[in-house]
């Protein structure tokens, strides 16, 4: 039997050769496998990059729902987040496994062009100890030529402070009278908490949708213990002092010609479970057709959704309301209402949103691969959506435009597409069954064809009832973050909060500012001066807020 020969040298330092051959040719696979890995990765970036950039002029062009599509493009950016997380970790990993050869050069990812950081963030100089002498030759006569500035951006966890404000005391020599300042004012009576903190306390529980029990774990841990109910104190005394200035949002809001209403769900504590309560808005925003007036939001806490609500809330205004077809504004739009008639304006949005359900061919596939129930894909639908799409496109051009102009175009472009419209659903109704749910979708606009048709006799009004959605995002956020109200009256202080937080985003007014500011003033302000601290009229004290 013959012995087994070994392919292995014997001689020790030729297995050594071989082993550092393998070795670095090892190292070449790794690194290649690296470089392939981490090209991978930002070519994967790169394309969701490109479907996010698509997806959002394809909404900006072509205006699909905006609550279903928002939530895509959210999806898409977070997609987007991790496959650049992604690359930049195997960007790092191909490079390390690069340094290992001689042979691989390690891939280079195009990275984003980042901004200079700005420049009202103050700069700390560490300047690097230069040598005394020359490391070539030891010579000691050096000669400045420059400097390379390297900057690095950083954060100083938030500093907290606490502000004495001595007020001395005097004895007169003659009367014998002890005199002193008065002292400072707070939000709270003889209270503790300075503007800048209630400030931030507001704004993180009602704009960052933070609780109070959330907030007080992270002061805790920044070695400030603050109990939950003492927070909540001032958050009550906050907004009682506050409460002036939603009293002149809501002035200002209701005198509007024309206004968006919307309202939504808010679960709120009852005894042994959580009633579902309401929350409504009201939305001036004259910006559509050039209006010079600011735009504002008036928030409302209802227990419950009848009509009762919008009539008390709209008891003493008249004018164009846009809204869904909610049955509740029933009596605002009767011919005898006083003190005025509220005229009707249609949401193509909602009518649209119908017919898409019934033509989401995506969805429907999606439902398909997922074995769930697949509804039909009707043309009907589709051709509804596509002519309602044509009188979103006419729309564009004007928006931001006077109303005359705006509605001198929508009577040469839009009515012929309204009447081609209107004759088209009549016709398809004719053809279907009452309890179809393209019948119903139909007949959703047909019933409400004057409200529709609005806009064709009056520049003001809009297509869309987007603008009140828009300003409810805020709640549907904040209730998976804090579940409920804890009670009615919890509903309405979130309601006068709402108005003051989302007119001030509105009107492009950093809200956490404003309202430190604000609280600052309010006291010492006039009170026939009060308007001027509304979030469109305000300028920033020139003194810097630290009580």
């Amino acid at each position: 039997m013959e012995a087994a020969v070994s392919p292995l040298p014997d001689d020790i330092e030729a297995l050594k050769a071989l082993l550092a051959s393998a070795t670095q040719r090892a190292n070449e696979a790794e690194a290649k496998l690296a470089n392939a890995h981490a090209r991978e990765s930002a070519t994967e970036a790169v394309i969701a990059h490109l479907k996010l950039q698509i997806a959002k002029l394809r909404r900006e062009q072509y205006g699909a729902s905006a609550e279903r599509t928002r939530r895509l493009l959210e999806q898409m950016e977070l997609q987007l987040e991790e496959l650049e997380v992604d690359a930049a970790e195997d960007d790092l990993a191909a490079e390390v496994a690069a340094e290992k050869t001689a042979t691989v050069t390690a891939f280079e990812r195009k990275r984003p062009v980042r901004k200079p950081f700005p420049e009202h963030l103050p700069r700390e100089r560490i300047v690097v100890p230069a040598p005394c002498s020359c490391p070539a030759c030891g010579g000691s006569r050096l000669s400045k030529l420059g400097e390379d500035v390297t900057e690095t951006l950083e954060v100083i966890p938030r500093a907290w402070k606490v502000v004495q404000t001595v007020r001395e005391k005097f004895s007169c020599r003659d009367c014998e009278t002890i005199t002193q300042p008065p002292a400072p004012f707070h939000v709270v009576p003889r209270g503790w908490a300075g503007p800048s903190f209630l400030a931030m306390l507001l704004f993180e529980k009602y704009g960052q949708h933070q609780p109070l029990n959330r907030q007080a774990e992270r002061f805790a841990r920044e070695g400030v213990p603050l109990s939950t109910s003492t927070l909540a104190d001032q958050v009550g005394a906050a907004a009682f002092a506050l409460m002036p200035l939603y009293r002149l949002i809501e002035a200002h809001v209701l005198a509007a010609e024309r206004l968006h209403g919307d309202d939504t769900t808010v679960p709120v504590m009852a005894k042994v479970k959580t009633d579902t309560a309401r929350l409504w808005v009201y939305v001036r925003d004259d910006r559509p057709f050039a209006g010079a007036d600011p735009p504002a939001a008036l928030f409302h806490y209802s227990r419950d959704r009848r009509g009762e609500h919008p009539r008390a809330h709209l008891a003493s205004w008249s004018g164009i309301l846009q809204a869904d077809a909610y049955g509740g504004y029933g009596e605002l739009y009767a011919p005898g209402r006083l003190p005025a008639p509220v005229h009707e304006a249609g949401c193509f949005a909602h009518a649209r949103r119908k017919f898409f359900e019934l033509a989401d061919v995506a969805s429907a596939a999606r439902r398909k691969s997922r074995r769930d129930h697949a509804g039909m894909i009707y043309p009907i639908a589709l051709e509804a959506v596509q002519r309602i799409d044509a009188l979103f496109d006419a729309e564009r051009g004007i928006n931001g435009q006077n109303a005359d102009e705006r509605l001198a175009v929508r009577r040469e472009l839009s009515g012929p597409l309204m009447a081609e419209l209107h004759a088209w659903l009549t016709s398809q109704l004719t053809r279907l069954s009452r309890n179809h749910d393209l019948a119903k979708a139909i007949n959703y606009m047909l019933r409400r064809w004057d409200a529709f048709a609005h806009f064709l006799t009056d520049g003001r009004v809009c297509l869309t009832n987007n603008a009140a959605e828009r300003a409810l995002r805020c709640v549907p956020l904040g209730r998976k973050a804090w579940l409920f109200c804890g009670s009615d009256r919890g509903g309405q202080r979130a309601a006068v909060l709402y108005t003051l937080i989302q007119t001030a985003r509105l009107n492009n007014v950093d809200p956490q500012a404003w309202l430190a500011d604000v609280l600052a003033r309010i006291a010492e302000h006039p009170a026939r001066k009060l308007d001027e601290l509304l979030p469109w009229k305000w300028l920033p004290a020139r003194r810097s807020i630290t009580t």
